[in-house]
């Protein structure tokens, strides 16, 4: 401010005052969120460097003025998506969102408490730094990976659409995350659909240590807007009011269903990317001249210059910012450390079935076998059947992904749910998992049942990141505090001689992260109320389908029911040996079972139907009762999910073994194209029947 004239900063100052309608109140306001974020910060760096806090902190010092800014041209009711520096974004909003002064120190204390990893954060210090949210105000939470946050803002924009709302979506990232297929992505999504989303990128010139220059061939993030049809605008991002400005005028756009917008604000980190970076990519000299410009050196010459700011105000508001962080030192000192009983809580929603539940469908399935005369509809038809009813019944589920439209998805399972529903509720989408994914995300966290397709499970690995380290971890790292009630319907499995691209079974890998729900049917009864339940509950639920099942017909209930979650179905009852599988497999295992039954051989069939949650106990009484064990899958053997059951007989089941445990997987290959090669690869009749004959010899 120094090489600015006093009248020169007079006249523009009182130019953005007149422009946005500020009084004095609000630019206090905004004056001191900037130094409580900025003491914040400090005390965060004093500790760290005392060693007295463990973990990541990226702090925000030096970027205060567009976390404050930004948050002040929204309203009540907007959501906040931020990052793994995420501090200021937090406070803002989280002080904005309080009332009292009370409201707001408890506030301070709870985002303090947080970082330390205290049992009186607000996420009950589960989350830490990077991972703050207070999603009953609107902050959707902040992640520690790199643009992760962007799709997830896509998705609650979407949610905005959907229910006509007014309200708008802030998402903050850094100018790395614009390098990331997740910005891409997110932008062309968002900007197809006209959704109110503002995009605000907080280009401190570093990612880590790597120079914007040496990133990007253009001097802007916002230079990118025009491939997306949107504008794009730069903007000081160590004044406040030249944020708010900017944003302002985005948040009309976007709340007016003018679409997304660009908002690049170029600021500064104080500190270096982390506690261990010594910022030797950096100048001193480059780091003064931002100092010199610092927000609150900014922001209070420019009240000060038009009368609103004394210097005893300033100094009494600098005591009282100091005050406020004694207290939520206190505060944090005093609050415990978690209990150690709460590592397992918090990791999914309490389920929505009871034991009536159960036993309500366990009935319902003996009938279902023994009604001879029940209507025999395909699994592609049971699929269409469960989706439509689920719409029906509640206008907040709705169907996204690649091919769901006027063509219908696999097997035209929603074709006619487009034409019935229209393209709102049955959303086409651009070819882009991740954002497929973070959608959906973010659109269950705001409030909806998202549906979301992938085409090939195959492709699910494109849109890891969001559902395993977004969708199924939000729960857990935000201390209990949110639900992500999605589900992503997928195909796998061989059969099509499609070779190994989309050809796999993968139910392995969703099966490893813990907050993620993995449910995989093999009648069109079991998926019909199966995907029924999937979707009325409250936890992220990768469903994936046999591509080999879509045209099987069999018996299904025309009256409303569901399948809980977490039940396994003995398909085959037995007395010798008990044979454990899911999807496609059961029925070559049923198969086997009736050639064994020619040789003397009685084999139980179970078929897990979910493999998370698992139905350890129906397992283990069946091996109790014949003594032998043979699981199947057509996943490959290596660290297939059947290897984990087969680790829960030898828990729980060790001393009823009668014969060493046997296994028929995959061949840990690639899924061959030629018919013989992967007839050869995936498990059939013929080396089922001989792995039985194995354990039973």
């Amino acid at each position: 401010m120094a090489s600015k004239g006093k009248k020169d900063i007079v006249e523009r100052t009182s130019a953005l005052i007149e422009e946005q309608a500020l009084t004095k109140e609000q630019l206090l306001t905004y004056l001191r969120q900037v130094m409580e974020i900025r003491a914040f910060e400090n005390n965060i760096s004093t500790l760290l460097g005392k060693d007295l806090l463990k973990g990541a902190s990226h702090l925000y010092a030096g970027s205060e003025a567009v976390a404050v800014g930004a948050i002040a041209a929204i309203r009540e009711g907007d959501l906040v998506t931020s990052t793994h520096r995420g501090h200021g974004h937090a406070h803002a909003h989280g002080d904005t969102a309080a009332k009292t002064p009370a409201a707001k120190q408890e506030h301070y204390n709870k985002m303090m408490a947080e970082v330390l990893g205290k049992s009186g954060g607000y996420c009950k210090g589960k989350g830490g730094s990077m991972h703050i949210a207070d999603v009953d105000h609107g902050n959707l939470g902040a992640t520690g990976i790199v643009g992760g946050n962007i799709p997830v803002a896509v998705g609650a924009a979407l949610v905005q659409k959907l229910k006509h709302t007014d309200k708008v979506v802030l998402c903050f990232f850094g100018d790395g995350a614009s390098n990331t297929g997740n910005f891409h992505e997110s932008l062309n999504m968002a900007s197809l659909w006209d959704l109110p989303v503002v995009f605000v990128v907080e280009n401190n010139l570093y990612a880590m240590s790597v120079p914007w220059a040496k990133a990007s061939k253009l001097p802007n993030v916002a230079d990118r807007a025009c491939a997306y049809g949107i504008p794009g605008e730069v903007v000081d991002g160590m004044d406040v009011l030249a944020v708010r400005g900017g944003v302002e005028k985005a948040v009309a756009r976007a709340r007016a269903g003018q679409g997304p917008s660009i908002v690049e604000a170029k600021t500064y980190r104080y500190f270096g990317h982390s506690h261990s970076d010594p910022r030797a990519y950096r100048t001193r000299e480059e780091e003064q001249a931002y100092k010199d410009r610092d927000p609150i050196i900014v922001l209070s010459e420019e009240m000060k210059a038009v009368g609103l700011l004394s210097e005893d105000e300033f100094e009494a508001m600098n005591q009282q910012v100091k005050g406020k962080l004694k207290d939520a030192m206190a505060y944090s000192e005093a609050s415990p450390a978690p209990d150690p009983s709460e590592v397992s809580t918090d990791v999914f929603a309490p389920s929505i079935f009871t034991v009536k539940d159960v036993e309500a469908e366990a009935e319902l399935r003996a009938k279902v076998k023994a009604d001879g005369g029940m209507r025999q509809i395909s699994y592609a038809e049971a699929i269409q059947e469960a989706l439509r009813e689920e719409m029906t019944r509640d206008a907040d589920v709705f169907i996204m992904g690649e091919d769901v439209g006027l063509y219908g998805g696999a097997y035209g399972a929603t074709r006619n749910l487009f034409q019935e529903f229209g393209e709102w509720r049955v959303i086409d989408t651009p070819i882009s998992e991740a954002t497929i994914g973070g959608a959906a995300v973010g659109a269950a966290m705001a409030g909806m049942r998202p549906v979301a397709e992938i085409m090939y499970v195959d492709f699910t690995p494109l849109c890891m990141d969001q559902i395993a380290n977004q969708g199924a971890k939000n729960r857990y790292m935000f201390g209990g505090k949110t639900s992500v009630p999605m589900v992503v319907r997928t195909e796998g499995g061989a059969g099509r001689a499609i070779a190994a691209h989309h050809s796999q079974s993968l139910e392995s890998l969703w099966t490893h992260f813990p907050g993620i729900y993995v449910v995989m049917p093999s009648t069109p009864y079991d998926v019909k109320g199966l995907l029924k339940a999937a979707i009325r509950d409250n936890n992220p639920v990768m469903f994936i389908e046999h591509k080999m099942l879509y045209k099987n017909k069999g018996p299904v209930p025309e009256t409303e029911y569901l399948i809980p979650l977490g039940v396994a179905d003995v398909k085959r009852s037995g007395k010798d040996l008990t044979m454990v599988t899911y999807s496609r497999q059961v029925l070559n295992c049923l198969a086997a079972a009736e050639e064994l039954a020619r040789e003397g051989i009685d084999a139980e069939v179970i078929d897990l139907r979910s493999l998370v949650p698992l139905d350890s106990e129906t397992i283990v009484n069946s091996v109790k009762k014949t003594g032998r064990f043979v699981g199947v899958t057509e996943a490959y053997e290596n660290t297939s999910f059947i290897n984990e059951v087969m680790a829960v007989v030898n828990e729980k089941a060790f001393d009823w073994l009668d014969a060493p445990m046997q296994r028929v997987a995959a061949a840990n290959v690639p899924v061959p194209r030629a018919e013989v090669l992967e007839d050869m690869a995936i498990p059939n009749v013929k080396r089922i029947m001989a792995a039985c004959r194995k354990v039973m010899s």
